[in-house]
Formats: structure tokens, sequence, C-alpha cells
């Protein structure tokens, strides 16, 4: 009787040790090394996703005023997404298809900025020129605009900035980005890239 158990044991042992994967379902898989960015106040969401590195092709961007969100695509692939921070209340983002048609790595606003007296102390901080009166001895500084897009000639343009809230509005119209993130479109988006932005 044992000896009848251990040849069971030793066939079944040798059924099983036969049998292999069919190849077909063996799959082979690529898998990019995506560079995520952390907000500075949270451990779980990550500000933007890059994956688009030494690749080629033609670029273009949609922005999605509804989700905060800026989607980058090479050849029609996704090659990365950020969250954005568009107008906020009463200095909309306008919607539509724009171009790139301008860049300039330090730009400066010529409309938005601060208010300094003769020692750079700010005086205001959020004041805009021509609508807030600058005091005897100040200056008007405007603010700073890394990795300069400009999308129209009204001056509504993307370029770094700060993300106060991921997912909300913070600007005067244009698109802020996290600054590693436009720093990566600046590089890979020429002059005619168009740039779509939805509702």
């Amino acid at each position: 009787m044992n000896t009848a158990r251990l040849a069971l044991t030793a066939l079944t042992l040798l059924v099983f040790s036969a049998c292999q994967m069919p190849t077909s379902f063996v799959r082979r898989e690529v898998v990019r090394r995506a560079i995520l960015v952390q907000p500075a106040d949270s451990s779980s969401s990550p500000l933007f996703v890059w994956h688009g590195s030494g690749q080629s092709g033609s670029i273009y961007v949609t922005i999605d005023l509804s989700q905060q969100k800026a989607y980058v695509f090479r050849n029609s692939q996704n090659i990365g997404w950020s969250y954005v921070a568009s107008g906020r209340s009463g200095h909309s983002t306008p919607t539509g298809t724009f171009r790139i048609s301008e860049k300039i790595v330090d730009k400066r606003s010529n409309l938005y900025g601060s208010i300094v007296d003769s020692r750079g102390n700010i005086v205001r901080s959020d004041a805009t020129a021509g609508v807030h009166r600058v005091p005897s001895g100040c200056r008007f500084v405007g603010a700073q605009m890394p990795y300069w897009m400009r999308l129209t000639g009204g001056g509504v343009g993307m370029h770094s900035g700060f993300i106060p809230n991921p997912g909300f509005p913070a600007s005067h119209g244009c698109i802020r980005l996290p600054y590693e993130m436009a720093a990566r479109i600046y590089s890979v988006a020429p002059p005619g890239t168009p740039v779509t932005i939805v509702p």
C-alpha cells in the first residue's frame, strides 16, 4: 500500500514537472523610468510625471482647465503630465488652439509684480503696473516668469510659477508650471508648437 502511494506521488510529480506555460502567454514589457516630483506638502500625489527624455519627434501640448493639468505628447504618445495653475476668477485663461510664438528663458512680467523701495524691500507684493501708484523712491519690479512660452498677443503664455493648490487656478491668466516641468517643455517645444487649451 505504501508502494502504491509512492508510485502515485512519483507519477503526479512527473506529470506536473512536464507541464510548461505555453510560450504564447509569455510577454515582454518595456518599462520606462518616469521622473516623479512630489508637491512640497504632499507624500502621495506627484506634481508632475515626465518620461520623454531621449526621444525625438513633433511635440504638442493639451491643457485641461477642468483638471488643471497639462499633457505633453510626442508623435501622439503621452510623454508627461503636470499640474498647472491657470487663471483664477477675474483673470480667465483663454481656450482654443494656439502656437508658441516666443520663448524667453528669463522673462519678467511688464504688468504684474511688486513695488520695492530703494533698498529692494517690498512695499507692495501684488502690484499691477499702471494701476497701483509707485511712491517716490520706489520702483515696479515685474514678476519672474522663467521659461516663458508665449501663446497669445495679449500676454498669456506658459511659464514656471508657484502651484499653491494643485488642481486649482491661481494665476493672472497664464499657465503656471512647476519649474522642472516648465524647463523640460521649454527644451523640447520649439516655436510653432501647438498648445490646445480646453475648458
